[in-house]
């Protein structure tokens, strides 16, 4: 039976909570706030066949994000028929009518603090237009030590065309600088020895109070007091100029690892999904970024069978990605979300042919993933080891360009920078041993 994540050691109080969630990186943020609201709120987490309150913060997406709520929500009728169902977040504020069998359905400013709900029944959903930024913690909830997700953005005005999130989460907001740096302080004291600053679009940050943005706040961290390794979650093509690559290139704390949501390389499509660059911005942005960090980590978003991409089109997209040295793919088949401009378009793609591009994409990202693995065998690199044990004997830890390298398990290197030397690749396994002094 699983236990909620943020569960720690101690006597269980009056009433009990689990949270599911789903989805992106400012969801696990945002469940992290829901958690410490709860227990501020007199409420101790639990395995979900023993909580009161079940939050599920959902994603809403694709189809099969939807999907996932449903079963998940029949589970917790199953295992724990007594509970409260709440189901929140992205779902709950772009469909609030689908509810799925949950008791109560809150949007993303009211799922916070689902305790001031949890006597009610029925649907809470503030207008998107006035959704704030949260308020970060003194003292945020962790899930282990190692790495933490810090949200600094949230929202989008974007509105591509296939896209719920602007629905779902608000237009854009951002974390005070400020407000930044005290909880990068915080998080050195705590030893925390890498954060991923995360949000649904980051590269729109600006600090409400200066103005300033994200390259002038990967300028401010370098010399302030954060953990030794920062690292961005994905990021817009258009944020790569040479202001930025040049900053990123020099700077001692962020990591050689960038996820471009490019959805596409054919011009055409790119248009159709309102996407506001070209195939020719992204070849620029590629050779731009490798020219500076040759060893950079460069994964990126495709979306296939979006509505009238031709085989031709496809065909645009497979060429681009196979020719340049990127080190991964995030592949996913166009998903119709009611509401958005793509639902409405002619020319959809039978899924079956949609079902045959998302594998050719995958195929060339295990092509890539292996080369990049490759290329780095016998060298060396710097790792933080994570505590839980893998492969009945390793532990993991990702290099600066985002490579899992597993090494022998030893609980005394865990969430430590240890410098390590990459072996070998078994089985699209990266496998290495830590340097010791005398190895040097």
């Amino acid at each position: 039976m699983p236990v909620c994540p943020y569960a720690r050691m101690h006597v269980p109080m009056k009433k009990a909570f689990f949270i599911h969630t789903t989805g992106c990186r400012a969801n696990q943020w945002d469940s992290s706030v829901i958690a410490g609201n709860l227990e501020g709120a007199g409420y101790a987490p639990a395995g979900v066949d023993r909580a009161d309150l079940v939050v599920i913060n959902a994603c809403t997406v694709t189809e099969g994000a939807v999907r996932d709520i449903r079963r998940f929500i029949n589970r917790v009728r199953r295992e724990n028929p007594g509970a409260k169902v709440v189901l929140a977040g992205c779902h709950g504020q772009a469909y609030p009518d689908d509810r799925f069998g949950a008791d109560l359905v809150l949007g993303q400013a009211e799922k916070l603090s689902p305790d001031r709900y949890a006597a009610a029944g029925g649907t809470f959903v503030g207008p998107r237009e006035s959704l704030a930024m949260d308020e970060a913690p003194e003292h945020p909830a962790m899930v282990g030590k190692t790495r933490f997700f810090f949200k600094i953005q949230d929202g989008c005005d974007r509105f591509c065309s296939y896209c719920v999130v602007p629905y779902a989460r608000g237009g854009p907001r951002s974390r005070t600088l400020a407000e930044i740096l005290r909880t990068m302080e915080a998080l050195t004291v705590r030893r925390v020895q890498e954060v991923v600053l995360t949000g649904i679009e980051i590269s729109a940050w600006r600090d409400p109070e200066s103005g300033a943005g994200l390259t002038d706040l990967v300028t401010v961290l370098e010399d302030a007091p954060t953990p030794p390794r920062i690292r961005l979650s994905s990021v817009d093509p258009l944020m790569f100029d040479s202001v930025f690559v040049e900053t990123a290139a020099s700077s001692r704390k962020l990591a050689r690892s960038f996820h471009i949501p490019l959805q596409s390389a054919s011009d055409t499509v790119l248009a159709a999904m309102r996407r506001p660059y070209r195939q020719k911005d992204v070849k620029d942005i590629l050779d731009r970024v490798l020219a500076r960090m040759p060893d950079a980590g460069i994964g990126m978003d495709v979306i296939a069978g979006f509505p009238g991409e031709t085989e031709d089109l496809f065909d645009q997209t497979r060429v681009f990605l196979d020719s340049y040295p990127i080190y991964y793919l995030h592949v996913f088949p166009y998903s119709s979300r009611p509401g958005t401009a793509a639902a409405l378009m002619d020319a959809t793609v039978p899924r079956g042919t949609a079902k045959k591009r998302v594998k050719a994409l995958k195929d060339i990202d295990a092509r890539k993933r292996d080369a990049f693995h490759h290329r780095f065998t016998g060298s060396r690199a710097r790792i933080i080891p994570e505590s839980k044990l893998r492969l009945g004997g390793y532990m993991r830890g990702y290099t600066d360009n985002y490579m899992p390298v597993h090494i022998p398990y030893d609980s005394r290197l865990e969430n430590r920078m240890v410098e390590v030397r990459i072996d070998r690749v078994e089985g699209g396994i990266v496998l290495g041993e830590p340097i010791r002094d005398n190895d040097q």
